[in-house]
């Protein structure tokens, strides 16, 4: 239980090898799911992007080639995933497109009311008080600007129950506890989907 707790463990903050390994996971692994949370998307043009909690890169990356006029602001509070992410978005950067940079979601240093749209893929999980990390994701949106959220677990899911139990800090939010804590951040227009066959859930506010 030792090496796998240790492992699964790196979802949270990764660091050293193993922390590299799980962010190659991360990238290829949870693709399908964030493009299902990706097709949400009403038909939006936003300018700047917040991607919240970037992991490896991949959903920034995918971001930029959904808006080809945006700007793309990714964070992570991991070092390793700052690099990681950075490497992957190499080009982007270059171009100017993009900025990786490493972030606490409960102390936001991103510029306020400044985004069109936010997003956080399977990350919220270890956000702590949500309703402080929403708060917090609202100050940088503009007014009438989109927060997306998109996770594996729909916080009913044996599986990801069972890896809540492994991962200190892991908690596995449904939708309504996700809806609940975002209205009490003054989000508005509060919205959620689940996947026919899979516990993958969206949630989609408006600011």
């Amino acid at each position: 239980m030792g090496l796998f707790k240790n492992y699964v463990s790196q979802t949270r903050k990764p660091e050293g090898k193993l922390g590299k390994m799980m962010i190659r996971g991360m990238n290829s692994g949870h693709a399908k799911m964030a493009d299902w949370g990706f097709a949400h998307l009403e038909k939006i043009q936003p300018a700047r992007i917040a991607e919240l909690g970037c992991g490896g890169g991949r959903n920034a990356g995918e971001l930029m080639k959904k808006y080809p006029e945006a700007r793309v602001t990714a964070i992570d509070y991991s070092p390793l995933s700052v690099e990681q992410a950075t490497e992957y978005n190499r080009a982007m950067i270059d171009a100017g497109r993009c900025e990786v940079l490493q972030n606490d979601v409960s102390a936001l240093t991103l510029e306020k009311e400044s985004y069109d749209l936010a997003t956080a893929f399977e990350t919220i999980y270890f956000w702590g008080d949500l309703k402080k990390c929403f708060s917090q994701v609202m100050g940088i949106l503009k007014t009438g600007g989109i927060f997306m959220i998109v996770n594996e677990s729909d916080g009913n899911d044996k599986t990801s129950l069972r890896f809540e139990k492994i991962i200190d800090g892991m908690k596995c939010y449904t939708a309504e506890e996700i809806q609940t804590a975002l209205k009490a951040a003054g989000f508005s227009a509060v919205k959620a989907d689940h996947h026919p066959s899979k516990p993958w859930i969206t949630v989609i506010a408006k600011k």
